[in-house]
C-alpha cells in the first residue's frame, strides 16, 4: 500500500530556462573566473552534499587555477541565476496538490542548505510539501540510505510504502530502491536510458499526467 510519495526536485518538478552548463559559464564569464566544465563542478557538488552553501563547491574547484576570484561571490551568484531561472514542470503545481488528498507528499533534494531553499522560495513551495529535507541539513546525501531514512522518518512511512520520483539514476534511483523504496524514473531527451530498478518510467514533461494512472496500478 502506498502512503507516502517523495520527489526529487531538480529535472524532476523544476527545471531552469537554459542549461546548467551554459549558466555555469555565464555565471564564472561574468566573474572573470577561468571556464569551469559542467563535469568538474558536478564532481565538487557530489563532495559536498552536507553543507550550508556552495561556497566549499566553488571554493575546491578554484583552488588549482590562478584567479583572483572569491568562492563566496560566485557561490551566491550561481545561486540566484540558478533559482531566478527555474520553473516549475507543466502541471506539476496541481499535482503536488491532488496528491496531498490522498498521499503523505515529500521532498528530498541533494544539495547545499541555502541553495536549495532558496529555490523552493523562488518557486513559491516552502509550504507545499507534507516534508522537505535538503541533504545539507543531513548527515549524508543520495544515493546514502540515511538520507532517505531521514524523509521516511519525517513523513512517519515504512519505506515499503513509499515511492520515490527522480531523474539520476544513483541518487534517486539506485538510492531509494537500496533504501527499500520504490522508485519511478524521470526520462528526458538527453538523460539516461530507462533502468530496470524502477518500477515505471515517465517522460519529464509527462509527470503531471502520468504519474497518477501509474500509482493507481500500484494500489
Amino acid at each position: 500500500m502506498v502512503e507516502a510519495i517523495v520527489f526529487d526536485l531538480d529535472e524532476t518538478l523544476a527545471v531552469p530556462d537554459r542549461d546548467r552548463e551554459t549558466i555555469l559559464e555565464d555565471v564564472t564569464a561574468a566573474a572573470g573566473t577561468p571556464s569551469i566544465s559542467r563535469e568538474a563542478y558536478l564532481d565538487a557538488h557530489s563532495q559536498n552534499l552536507t553543507k550550508h552553501t556552495r561556497e566549499p563547491i566553488f571554493a575546491d574547484l578554484l583552488a588549482d587555477r590562478e584567479t583572483d576570484a572569491d568562492a563566496e561571490a560566485l557561490a551566491v551568484a550561481y545561486r540566484e541565476t540558478i533559482a531566478d531561472s527555474l520553473s516549475p514542470i507543466p502541471g506539476v503545481e496541481l499535482l503536488l496538490e491532488d496528491l496531498k488528498a490522498a498521499y503523505s507528499v515529500g521532498l528530498l533534494t541533494n544539495g547545499p542548505v541555502r541553495a536549495q531553499r532558496d529555490k523552493l522560495e523562488t518557486l513559491g513551495w516552502e509550504n507545499t510539501f507534507d516534508a522537505a529535507l535538503v541533504t545539507g541539513e543531513l548527515e549524508a546525501g543520495k544515493p546514502d540510505p540515511r538520507a532517505f531514512e531521514a524523509i521516511l522518518s519525517e513523513l512517519a512511512v515504512e519505506a515499503g510504502n513509499a515511492v520515490y520520483v527522480g531523474d539520476n539514476i544513483e541518487a534517486d534511483i539506485a538510492g531509494a530502491t537500496n533504501a527499500g523504496m520504490n522508485a519511478i524514473q524521470v526520462l528526458k531527451s538527453d538523460g539516461p536510458a530507462p533502468d530496470d530498478r524502477a518500477l515505471a518510467h515517465l517522460e519529464q514533461d509527462s509527470i503531471a499526467t502520468e504519474l497518477p494512472t501509474v500509482l493507481e496500478m500500484l494500489e
